[in-house]
């Protein structure tokens, strides 16, 4: 199959496969006679799993090293490294949506506060200022 029907089965753009490409993430598929990329049923599951991987926040050299082993019948190889993987990208995550949760409330308060007169700079540096005109 050629890169447009590759990339509308992954749901991607061809522009993206040449990058992976580019970037050594996939290999260089065969090329037909008249020079187009052909692409095999292989290459859409490799292409479909990085993709995957990409969309669960891993960086993009760690994901297309999964995928890579995958493609090469390792997959059983990765499984522990993807259970760590997964369990960091987890313990981020709940950092991040913990301070996302703090952000939401100050900016709640600041809502708050602005509504009752006080002065932005103040609430905002933590100051008074003699001469906030903010």
């Amino acid at each position: 199959m050629q890169i447009g029907t590759l990339a509308r089965k992954v749901g991607t753009t061809p522009d993206s496969i040449r990058f992976y490409e580019r970037q050594g993430h996939l290999p260089s598929p065969e090329r037909g006679e008249n020079g187009y990329r052909e692409y095999s049923d292989a290459d859409v599951s490799r292409l479909r799993l990085l993709i995957g991987l990409r969309q669960l926040d891993l960086p993009l050299d760690q994901a297309a090293e999964i995928a890579g082993l995958c493609s090469a019948g390792r997959c059983d190889e990765v499984s522990d490294e993807l259970r760590t993987v997964l369990a960091e990208k987890r313990a981020e995550v709940n950092r991040r949506i913990d301070e996302l949760r703090f952000l939401d409330r100050r900016l709640a308060h600041l809502s708050g506060e602005l509504g009752a007169g006080a002065q932005p700079r103040a609430l905002i540096t933590g100051k008074e200022d003699a001469n906030d005109s903010l």
